[in-house]
């Protein structure tokens, strides 16, 4: 059985990002970037399945600019038998990528998609689910529990009332949530070993896929500073603030 997991190139979750002074973005110049923590989290689910003997080939693949290269190289040393990056310097979107996705998925013919439920750099939440839309595959978000039989896969994901349990019949798309596990520490071994697997670098011109962004950024501008927090004498001050200057009664 073959596994294919998205993985994406983000700003590091331990930086606090600046918005550039003319306003049309973030700035990542001499930023710490790393692999996105959910798409890690979906990462380990798909090397624990391989080492159980329900998987025998991880596939890691990236979209973006070269720079994506060392998150695959940390893909595979974390486990992923083999890379596939989709080279291009385009602002990718969630239905960009998901076609880029939906291309190799129907090249790579795997059983099993397993992605981060979102990124942390634009938390948009909608590439594995545009993406099972896409290739017409049944679909399981923000899984909290993976098991793999029997050719099916019940998934246990977490909703408001309590936990929910689906059966999917394979091919399938997971994306996966914070509980679902704790990924490895990539060890050095590993990472000496990752730089001898291949890796193959496409282009969406290649796949046939027109990424041409749909959205325009008009401004990006930080979010206004909390003020500092106030004690109030009594119930009726905090009252006749709430109403008149938070407005909120």
């Amino acid at each position: 059985m073959k596994v294919l997991v998205p993985v994406k190139r983000v700003v590091d979750y331990n930086v606090k990002v600046r918005v550039k002074t003319d306003g049309s973005g973030v700035d990542i110049a001499n930023v710490k970037m790393s692999m996105n923590p959910f798409d890690e989290i979906a990462l380990e689910e798909a090397m624990r399945l391989k080492e159980s003997g329900k998987v025998t080939e991880v596939v890691a693949i990236s979209c973006g600019v070269t720079q994506c290269q060392e998150t695959l190289r940390t893909g595979m040393a974390i486990g992923a038998d083999r890379a596939i990056l989709v080279e291009t310097a385009t602002e990718l979107e969630p239905l960009a990528v998901a076609k880029l996705l939906k291309a190799l998925a129907d090249k790579e013919q795997p059983q099993l998609i397993i992605l981060g439920k979102q990124a942390i750099d634009d938390d948009s939440n909608q590439t594995g689910q545009m993406l099972a839309a896409l290739l017409g595959w049944p679909q399981a978000t923000f899984a909290s529990k993976v098991v793999l039989e029997d050719g099916k896969v019940t998934v246990t994901r977490e909703v408001d009332g309590g936990l929910e349990t689906l059966a999917l019949t394979l091919p399938a798309i997971i994306t996966t949530d914070l509980r679902l596990n704790e990924p490895r520490y990539v060890t050095l071994p590993n990472i000496m070993k990752a730089k001898k697997k291949p890796l193959d670098v496409v282009k969406p011109e290649d796949l046939g896929v027109d990424v041409t962004p749909r959205l325009k950024t008009l401004k990006v501008v930080e979010p206004a500073k909390r003020s500092a927090g106030i004690k109030v004498p009594d119930v009726a001050t905090l009252v006749a603030k709430l109403r008149n200057e938070a407005k909120v009664i």
